[in-house]
């Protein structure tokens, strides 16, 4: 089984992991979420066994590194409130207009927000994002069906009668 060269995957895809990375951890440290994401994947790359579904593969490594990410920042992080720990970064991808909506998606719970920016940035199916979070496509489906609904409900204005 032959793999293509590894430069090609990032000709193909860094648009994709840098895209996913700017909405899971915000404008400041995508770039590093990035790069880490792109060195864990070169030292990986050698081992693969199949070609098969190389983007999801790197967007799942995104995903972790951003994880990963996270919780580094919870440690180093002094907190004065537990509320804080639970705080969303800013949400902000590359060509979003609608600073509102991000906004509302940064507050969702992590993993339904985690499950929008896989589906929505990422433009992973549901299989791929069950595998990049480490659940089944019909959990996927509801975590991203939950935060949408959310989502809803906060756009809807409670006084107009539709």
């Amino acid at each position: 089984m032959s793999l293509p060269p590894f430069q090609h995957l990032v000709d193909e895809h860094w648009r994709d992991v840098a895209r996913l990375a700017h909405g899971l951890v915000g404008p400041v440290h995508a770039d590093d979420v990035a790069q880490q994401a792109w060195t864990q994947a070169l030292a990986a790359y050698p081992r693969l066994t199949h070609a098969r579904n190389l983007r999801s593969w790197l967007l799942t490594i995104t995903h972790r590194c951003a994880m990963d990410h996270h919780r580094a920042a919870r440690r180093t992080t002094p907190h004065e409130d537990p509320a804080d720990l639970s705080a969303a970064p800013a949400v902000n991808p590359p060509e979003a207009r609608d600073d509102e909506l991000w906004g509302r998606v940064a507050a969702l719970p992590e993993r339904q927000r985690d499950a929008v920016v896989l589906r929505f940035v990422g433009d992973l199916d549901h299989r791929a994002v069950a595998a990049a979070l480490g659940t089944s496509p019909g959990m996927s489906r509801r975590l991203v069906s939950d935060a949408l609904a959310s989502l809803r409900l906060d756009l809807i204005d409670p006084e107009d009668p539709r």
